[in-house]
């Protein structure tokens, strides 16, 4: 809602109450919020790669992921509707009532991406892949206790200037949705709730784009993570240290007082 928000601000103002930064930021704000808020509860799983990234190293089980992606799902979806609803009379007013996909009155894209005229569906799915795989190794460097931590409670914040840097540095080709949910349940909302079936054939048929790649760019910025980082980590000599310091208390558990009471004393 927040992100989407201060997308139709700007776009149903001209841009004089908005403009690509602050769109950037609102998501990326949102995303600390939405950290905040969910974060002990679910694990903040607000994106379907995220949840298939966590599955990959073994912090998911898989037979929970179709549920973690349906709710994504729905949740995006509501989301749209309570922007719409929000907006409803600023986008009557900049459109005439006439929702279009395309064109200089344009609103679809408050709700889901679209390409840039020049983007092809090549290039706009390696963005997605680079970006969403630039996406996971960052947020697997921020969760890995074994790495650089991160000051306990600011994780959501560190997090969130990862995402600002990924819009402002990849976000011109076709705003970095990096996020399948995010993308396709805003699409379904305005393929019913007015802007029709061309939701899904503009672009050149861009809509699995987003939803594809980022998926892609989760399983390969998962692995480059694992490869080159995760399994260089020196070994922990904690264990061991936990492991003899049970053992010496167990010995003194068993041992009689009157000796302990001597080991004491020498």
């Amino acid at each position: 809602l927040l992100t989407q928000g201060a997308v139709a601000q700007a776009v149903t103002s001209g841009e004089t109450k908005g403009n690509f930064f602050t769109m950037f930021l609102a998501g990326s704000l949102a995303v600390v919020i939405a950290i905040y808020v969910g974060g002990n509860v679910s694990g903040a799983h607000l994106n379907p790669a995220f949840s298939l990234a966590m599955c990959i190293v073994g912090r998911l089980p898989w037979v929970k992921l179709p549920i973690y992606i349906l709710v994504q799902l729905l949740s995006a979806f509501c989301a749209s509707g309570a922007t719409y609803v929000l907006y409803y009379d600023a986008l009557q007013n900049y459109t005439g009532g006439n929702l279009t996909v395309t064109g200089p009155k344009e609103t679809a894209s408050i709700f889901a991406t679209y390409p840039a005229p020049y983007l092809s569906l090549n290039n706009g799915f390696l963005d997605q892949v680079l970006g969403t795989g630039m996406l996971m190794v960052g947020l697997l460097a921020i969760l890995d206790r074994r790495n650089k931590g991160v000051p306990a409670g600011l994780e959501p914040v560190v997090v969130g200037m990862l995402i600002l840097a990924i819009g402002l540095s990849m976000g011109a080709n076709c705003g970095f949705p990096l996020n399948p949910a995010r993308d396709l349940g805003p699409r379904l909302f305005t393929y019913v709730a007015g802007w029709g079936p061309e939701v899904f054939s503009a672009g050149n048929g861009w809509w699995w784009v987003p939803v594809v790649a980022p998926l892609v760019g989760a399983t390969l910025g998962t692995a480059t993570y694992q490869l080159l980082v995760a399994l260089h980590h020196p070994e922990d000599p904690e264990p061991a240290q936990d492991l003899v310091s049970a053992q010496h208390k167990a010995s003194e558990l068993e041992t009689p007082a009157s000796a302990q009471m001597l080991e004491c004393k020498l």
